[in-house]
């Protein structure tokens, strides 16, 4: 690489554009994203002396970073247009108003010279979590860590907002019950609460340990209270895009596809359908346990269902066309949660309108495998798009089909 841009003054802030590793003792190194802060020149025009966000010196090369501006230069968006610089608290608050789930930025600590603060706005307030670093990698929980604050503003926020984040028509809140966290769901409307008072009933029958557990319903004049076990990494499509194939491997990926088949073959054994099967209503725990959610459908298997509300992308053909719900309906939805799981949280279907989803699948169209699919597991996807009901796999049969799988570790 070739030019060196204009030298900058001691303090200037400037991103990484690409990793260094570093060649000399002498070399800083750093990954892509980083932000470094400029201490002098160096005697070769094409390399400055720069320091980490932890006071780590040394010599970068000139034309691997580039300024840090504000949120826009010249017109086109910096690289990190969420990072504010040394703000305080209530300037961030300020910043981030009116609130609106999902805004964020990334502000130098005040408390924490050195650190940094990433702020999130969910529900109408500011939360503020503290990165904290350590053997050089960037945290927020000290459970997983990222080499650059692009890494671990782009996975945390999704985590951040899976956590706060509204759940259909109720707030979903993190409460404390005798010491254990838990989930509460706070339904406010008339409207809705007699349907989740009919969610409350069926999970009442409905014990299993990858079932997303119901602890109680309680029932004030403000509303009606939901109380789940709490699953701390959020939903499983969320868990999904935010880490992606360089995080989950196959054996990860292979173990979240049996825990949900483990849960529906309990259904099945029990005679319920769930009818809204989709990983975005599959739940990780903090033990990367996955759990079925969201019993708003579930009922027993001899009931009917209005189809206005179902989901296209994910209901059989004969449910959606004949009002035909069963277990083997469950089967149909429980393929195209294995083509989200092994695409890592795609929307099903990609690039066709969702008008010509359901004539296509009708004539018999199957989606591809998603990229590093293994071969048995895409055989599986198929056998639960079959057309015919009856010629699916029961979930018992699907889960000695991935029991054999894993024993073979044939997902790898």
């Amino acid at each position: 690489m070739s030019g060196v841009q204009t030298t900058w003054p001691a303090g200037t802030e400037c991103v990484a554009k690409y990793n260094f590793q570093g060649a000399t003792d002498q070399d800083l190194p750093f990954s892509k994203g980083d932000v470094l802060t400029i201490i002098g020149v160096t005697k070769d025009p094409n390399w400055y002396k720069a320091k980490n966000p932890v006071g780590r010196e040394g010599t970068i090369p000139a034309n691997y970073v580039q300024k840090r501006e504000g949120v826009k230069s010249g017109g086109k968006l910096s690289l990190m247009p969420w990072f504010h610089g040394k703000i305080t608290r209530d300037q961030a608050e300020c910043l981030l108003y009116p609130p609106e789930t999902g805004l964020f930025l990334v502000r130098e600590s005040t408390n924490y010279p050195g650190d940094y603060t990433l702020c999130v706005s969910c529900e109408g307030k500011v939360e503020h979590y503290r990165i904290i670093y350590h053997n050089g990698k960037l945290s927020i929980d000290e459970e997983e860590y990222f080499s650059n604050l692009m890494q671990l503003v782009e996975v945390s926020r999704l985590e951040i907002r899976t956590a706060l984040s509204t759940s259909h028509s109720s707030d979903v809140m993190v409460g404390d019950y005798r010491g254990t966290k838990v989930a509460v769901k706070c339904i406010k409307s008339d409207a809705t609460a007699q349907a989740f008072i009919a969610e409350a009933s069926v999970m009442t029958q409905l014990r299993h340990n990858n079932l997303v557990q119901l602890l109680g319903v309680i029932i004030e004049e403000i509303g009606l209270f939901i109380v789940t076990e709490y699953m701390a990494k959020g939903s499983l499509v969320d868990y999904l895009r935010s880490r992606g194939r360089t995080v989950l491997g196959g054996e990860c990926l292979l173990k979240f596809s049996l825990d949900v088949c483990e849960a529906m073959e309990y259904l099945e054994a029990n005679n319920f359908v769930h009818r809204d099967l989709a990983a975005r209503n599959v739940l990780v725990s903090e033990d990367n346990i996955a759990k079925v959610s969201d019993f708003g459908l579930t009922k027993e298997a001899s009931s009917t269902q209005d189809t206005a509300k179902l989901p296209v992308k994910w209901t059989s053909p004969e449910a959606l066309r004949e009002k035909q719900f069963s277990t083997k309906s469950d089967v149909w939805s429980y393929g195209i949660l294995l083509w989200e799981i092994y695409s890592f949280g795609r929307v099903p279907y990609p690039r066709i309108p969702l008008k010509e989803v359901v004539p296509r699948v009708e004539k018999g169209y199957k989606m591809d495998a998603p990229d590093g699919c293994p071969l048995v597991v895409y055989d599986i996807m198929k056998q639960c798009w079959t057309l015919s009901p009856v010629e699916r796999p029961s979930f018992q049969l699907l889960r000695e089909k991935l029991q054999h799988i894993m024993s073979k570790e044939l997902y790898l």
